[in-house]
Order: C-alpha cells, then structure tokens, then sequence
C-alpha cells in the first residue's frame, strides 16, 4: 500500500466513487485481501470480469486503489491493492451545499445496507461456524447518557483498541500464526437519540 494512513474523503466525486454498491464491495473485498485481480473479484462477487475491472478504475481514478506488484508469474494478470488503510468519511466535510448533504446521506445509508448485509448473512451462518465462533461473536445495545465531548473521546478510545487488536492480528499473521484466524467484522454506531 502507498499510505499506511487513512484517507479522508472530502469531495462529493470521490465519496460518489465508493458510494456505489458494487465499488464498496470490491473496496472491501480488496481491503480484506490486501491485494488481488479483478478475475479473483469478480469470482467473489459473481459478475463479469470486464464489469469488474471497469469498476477497479473507476476507484483507482479517485485514488481509492492502484496497481499493485504482480502476486503470479502471469505477467497478463493486473493486481489491485487499497492506496491507503483506509479511508474516513467525516460529516463535517459535507455540509456546506445540499448536493453534499445529500451525497453524504446516500452514502451513509448504502454503507449500513451492505453492513447490515455482512451481519445478516452472518446470522444464517452461524450454525455453521462452531460453538466458539459463536460464544465469541456478540451484538450489543447499550443505552449511554453522554455529552457530545465524552462521545467523541469514546470514539478515539474505542479507534485505539481497535488498531492496537488490529495491528497484533496482522502482526501474529505476518509471523506464520493463522490457526483459527479468520476476518471479523465489527460494526460501531454511536449517536445521539431522543425519546
């Protein structure tokens, strides 16, 4: 990867770039795989190669992904990797013109679709995964009473610990130790509500 650093979005042409069903996917999938070509992606997400590798440019001219060093001795193969580690969509980077708004919105509805996508399929799944897989999955609903301040130090709190799990899971990986590893999802909201 070119940045070992997260990528902030802050125009609408890259945000709609990601914010497409498919795009998202293949980011995701790519992100997960840290590198691979649009045959092996398009297998995961059975559509056609060619719609695939359309796609993978569209993102690589946004800077989403790019090229990355051949993984075969198959020099036709053309590999694709993130361009960063990841990317942040922060809402106060669209806010000043309804066209942002709206694209912001968009976009943020279609991550929690697929999101809640990922987590549905989980649910069928899980028969299938193990009794340990399933003692150590969890959902969780908690209730705080916060101030906007102890929120956002509740997110960086919670961005920490997950880099640092992040950080010794690729670390453990790196050193050959991949028994019972497998790609865990974990989605975080928090958010103000009334009632």
């Amino acid at each position: 990867m070119a940045s070992k650093e997260n990528r902030r979005i802050t125009d609408v042409g890259t945000l709609k770039a990601l914010a497409h069903p498919l795009r998202m996917k293949l980011y995701r999938l790519l992100f997960v795989a840290e590198a691979a070509t649009a045959s092996h992606l398009a297998e995961q997400v059975d559509e056609a190669v060619s719609l695939v590798s359309y796609h993978l440019r569209k993102l690589a001219e946004h800077g989403l992904v790019e090229e990355a060093e051949p993984r075969s001795a198959d020099g036709r193969e053309r590999w694709w990797q993130p361009s960063s580690d990841g990317v942040s969509i922060r809402d106060e980077d669209f806010q000043d013109a309804p066209e942002k708004v709206a694209a912001h919105l968009a976009a943020s509805r279609m991550f929690l679709e697929q999101r809640a996508e990922m987590y549905r399929r989980y649910l069928d799944e899980r028969a299938h995964w193990g009794p340990e897989w399933s003692e150590a999955a969890h959902d969780s609903e908690l209730l705080l009473r916060l101030t906007a301040a102890e929120l956002a130090q509740l997110k960086k709190d919670l961005h920490d610990l997950l880099k640092r799990y992040d950080e010794q899971g690729r670390a453990h990986e790196a050193a050959g130790d991949t028994e019972g590893r497998e790609h865990v999802a974990l989605h975080v909201y928090g958010f103000p509500f009334r009632v």
